[in-house]
């Protein structure tokens, strides 16, 4: 009888002893779920949320020359105006305490003139300052008497509904408690009007048809997604849900597409190719009234004209055009072994026709004067200035080109290593440019675009360095003269692998500040203001083709290596961009395609 007592009781223990480890268990597994759900929405004790900082150019901006539209805070597209807000009031923001740059914060545009009517909200990363905006727009007077006369349907109606995308809400357990709930709208458009953009709420409630206006499908643009900006389901892969940037389709020169500043946001991936819910705008202004004229142009060069640094180790520098020809540049065509001067201002060059392989530029066969224009003329060297339109007019382009009569050899990185080439890389004439980004509701810097090669990076105007002023920097690379916005060494190949064409931009006494130096070749939307210089038609290379034996230099360096690593070494240089190969000079800068369309991005 005492056995039987005495088991009992060590099995209630037992029993006591398991049901709280259960219990335990449970709790653990609560605390885990809840840390991971918090990671987008934060419960109600965790609500000291850092919101981004409103970012502001270092200086005031200069006093813009007045006449036409430009900085005038409004431009007229057609039948609407437009007005760019970058004043806000938060929404909604996700909890940046444990995923800061993952999260997003919401904003809708406050400060709206009368009549002016919201076309959809802002969404930004909460870790970068607060630099965007949103367009609100009103139909133009003008056009109202037309309407009646026409039949035709108003610029601007509000939707007749709206649908909800994703909400915070979505499959959300009882006991998660969130600070905000985010509900995102997708207004529902009269027939004949597309929407612009997606409103963002706290509660269930569909937002007021009031609030939002779309717009009639003539006056809209095709745009699409171009970077993301929040993924839920790296979270919570069973919640999906995408927010992303939106930008026109029809981008440069001649594009009409006109940005908003709004997102696209979807329960489901997007594809590339999908048409969206929602449209940009599409100037059909033909004046384009919020350009800036000449007298405008030279003030916003002197005001914005960034310093180009060249590294201190560089020797082949950059010299003006007239510099280079007048010091024995030659002109050579097809079939003829004799080359021909060039005129200081390139009269005698060939002007328009494509880069056919006729004619291009060479240097002179004398040795001594052909090393001492490699090396150029830092004292002649100057910006040459393209202006052109950007995002249908509602922004203005200055494009800087700079000319190098020599590009030097490359230098190869490979792990800690770095091997310099003898020629490899080397190409006669090399043509760089980057290009500030300007609003034309303002006269703001709002980026530059820094050329890297084949390719480029746009840099917000809160990421860049600045020298003097509202005057940002440009670094040059070593030999190749690729734009960076800061010094370091940056890698063209494979830099996760660590093997590529090294680039190192450094800072020295080596530079041209281009608010100085710079000259105005090129802006068609002037008409015939803008005297275009005749070497500018020249769509013929600048130097001739040149094949490098890269086979002998990489088989030494290949066989400098330990045996052991020559195979994954000779596997690494396959990832090696193509000029290794050959070099042929560039063409000149109207002959390249981002003379007309946009920069690669």
């Amino acid at each position: 009888m005492m056995m039987m007592m005495m088991i009992t009781s060590l099995k209630n223990k037992v029993l006591i002893l398991l049901y709280f480890i259960h219990q335990l268990s449970l709790q653990l597994l609560l605390h885990m779920f809840r840390f991971k759900w918090n990671c987008f929405f934060p419960s109600k004790r965790n609500i000291d949320i850092t919101l981004p900082r409103t970012f502001s150019l270092p200086a005031p901006l200069s006093q813009w020359p007045q006449g036409q539209g430009f900085a005038s805070g409004v431009v007229n597209l057609g039948e609407i105006e437009v007005f760019k807000v970058t004043e806000f009031e938060l929404v909604w923001s996700s909890n940046v305490m444990v995923e800061p740059t993952k999260a997003v914060a919401v904003y809708k545009p406050v400060g709206i003139p009368d009549g002016f009517q919201i076309l959809g909200h802002y969404c930004q990363p909460s870790h970068k300052p607060l630099w965007g905006f949103v367009l609100v727009a009103k139909q133009v007077q003008d056009f109202s008497c037309k309407i009646s006369n026409h039949d035709k349907l108003p610029a601007l109606r509000n939707p007749l509904d709206y649908t909800l995308v994703w909400c915070t809400d979505s499959g959300r357990k009882k006991m998660v408690t969130l600070v905000d709930s985010a509900y995102f709208w997708l207004p529902q458009p009269p027939e004949g009007y597309k929407a612009l953009g997606y409103l963002v709420t706290n509660n269930h409630e569909k937002p007021d048809l009031d609030e939002i206006s779309c717009v009639r499908v003539d006056l809209t643009d095709k745009c699409e997604p171009y970077r993301t900006l929040f993924d839920v389901g790296s979270i919570l892969p069973k919640f999906p849900f995408w927010v992303w940037n939106l930008r026109p389709c029809d981008r440069g020169m001649l594009g009409k597409g006109v940005s908003v500043g709004t997102f696209f946001c979807s329960s489901c991936c997007w594809n590339k190719g999908e048409e969206l819910p929602v449209m940009c705008l599409k100037n059909l202004n033909p004046v384009l009234p919020a350009m800036p004229r000449l007298d405008q142009i030279n003030a916003l060069i002197e005001h914005y004209g960034p310093t180009v640094f060249f590294h201190p180790d560089e020797v082949y520098l950059p010299s003006s055009v007239d510099w280079f020809f007048s010091n024995g540049a030659l002109l050579y065509r097809k079939g003829e072994s004799k080359g021909e001067a060039i005129d200081s201002n390139g009269s005698n060059l060939p002007g328009g026709g494509t880069n056919d392989g006729e004619f291009w530029i060479d240097l002179p066969s004398d040795v001594i004067r052909r090393e001492s224009i490699k090396h150029g003329d830092l004292e002649s060297a100057k910006l040459y200035v393209h202006v052109k339109p950007a995002f249908g007019g509602t922004f203005t382009d200055i494009v800087m080109w700079i000319f190098c009569p020599f590009n030097g050899p490359s230098t190869l990185k490979f792990g800690i290593k770095s091997i310099s080439f003898n020629k490899i890389g080397e190409h006669i004439g090399d043509w760089e440019h980057f290009t500030l980004r300007i609003s034309n509701f303002s006269g703001e810097l709002w980026s530059i675009y820094y050329s890297q090669h084949s390719g480029g990076k746009w840099v917000d105007a809160y990421d860049l360095e600045y020298i003097d002023g509202n005057k940002a920097v440009v670094y040059s690379s070593k030999n190749g003269h690729a734009s960076y916005f800061y010094p370091g060494t940056y890698i063209q190949g494979s830099s996760k692998l660590g093997i590529g064409i090294r680039n190192d931009a450094r800072r020295s006494n080596l530079c041209v500040d281009s608010s100085v130096s710079y000259e105005v070749v090129a802006a068609e939307y002037l008409g015939d203001v803008v005297k275009e210089p005749q070497w500018l038609q020249f769509m013929r290379l600048w130097g001739p083709k040149i094949v490098y034996d890269s086979k002998t230099e990489l088989d030494k360096i290949l066989h400098a290596l330990p045996i052991r690593l020559r195979s994954s070494f000779g596997n690494l240089l396959k990832k090696l961009p193509v000029e290794l190969y050959g070099e042929e000079g560039p063409t000149g800068p109207k002959e390249k395609n981002t003379w007309i369309g946009d920069e690669r991005w």
